[in-house]
């Protein structure tokens, strides 16, 4: 059974036995049909995933993790913020006529800032000290500016990263302040973990543990018959995952610079609305 299956039922469990509804608020989220998108929720879920024993993945249905890998390396590698760089459509509804999301996600990522060493992005300065200053406890990214967020067209839900380097193990831990589990939550873990992946090779490390913290952990109202559907699935063995050793550079990586070997995910076909 995969350790993703296994985390996944208990959040989802927790939140739709012990969470809170937020039905007597006006909330900002709807449907496309203009009816407020409401949630049950638990706040500050914490789930810790060790890429030594396994590749976090759900099987309980499919997660399609090279979309999931395309956009982070559209985010992480690209730095872009307008979707016409990005092979999937998966940020259209929140892009302008242009195809910008205004200051957000990649932009941010690309902003140089001034250092000793000289101007470094926040993603090279990430690589510089994992590979000159590891034991250094200041390895970290942040993309929630708030003098930008006027102008980003979504607040980020994952906002940071923080590394940290155990003798030749790299940690990491990922801090999102929303998480609609059902459309979102494996998709994030996948990439981040990917992410873990990628900084550990081209550094000389190896991957470690990825630690998951969510502030607000959610469920939409018209997600909740979906996800007990999916609590009634049987979970499968969790697939091998493999990084091509040749790669060295971070900017070198493609979505085709990894493999899923016997990843089989349980048959699952209901369509997921996205509350916008």
């Amino acid at each position: 059974m995969s350790y993703a299956d296994i985390r996944f039922i208990e959040n989802c469990r927790d939140i739709l036995e012990n969470g809170v509804w937020d039905t007597d608020q006006q909330v900002r989220p709807h449907w496309e049909d203009g009816t407020p998108a409401h949630t049950v929720k638990k706040f500050g879920i914490v789930n810790r995933y060790d890429l030594q024993k396994e590749f976090p993945i759900l099987t309980l249905r499919r997660t399609y993790w090279k979309t999931a890998v395309g956009e982070l390396l559209w985010i992480w590698q690209k730095k872009s913020n307008n979707i016409h760089d990005l092979d999937a459509k998966i940020w259209d509804q929140w892009a302008d006529e242009t195809g910008s999301i205004g200051k957000a996600y990649g932009y941010q990522l690309g902003v140089k800032h001034h250092y000793p060493e000289g101007d470094m992005d926040q993603v090279d300065r990430v690589l510089y000290d994992l590979k000159h200053n590891p034991a250094s406890r200041r390895i970290l990214t942040n993309i929630y500016n708030f003098a930008d967020l006027s102008e980003m067209h979504l607040y980020p839900c994952a906002y940071s990263m923080t590394f940290n380097v155990s003798g030749n193990v790299l940690n990491a831990i990922l801090n999102q302040r929303s998480q609609d589990m059902l459309a979102a939550n494996n998709w994030n873990v996948v990439q981040y973990a990917v992410l873990v992946h990628m900084f550990a090779q081209v550094s000389g490390l190896v991957p470690g543990e990825l630690v998951h913290v969510i502030a607000d952990a959610h469920i939409y109202d018209r997600h909740v018959p979906i996800i007990e559907k999916m609590l009634q699935q049987t979970p499968r063995e969790a697939p091998k995952f493999t990084v091509d050793p040749s790669v060295t550079d971070f900017y070198a990586f493609t979505k085709n610079s990894f493999t899923l070997e016997g990843y089989d995910p349980a048959p699952f076909d209901d369509k997921i609305p996205v509350a916008i």
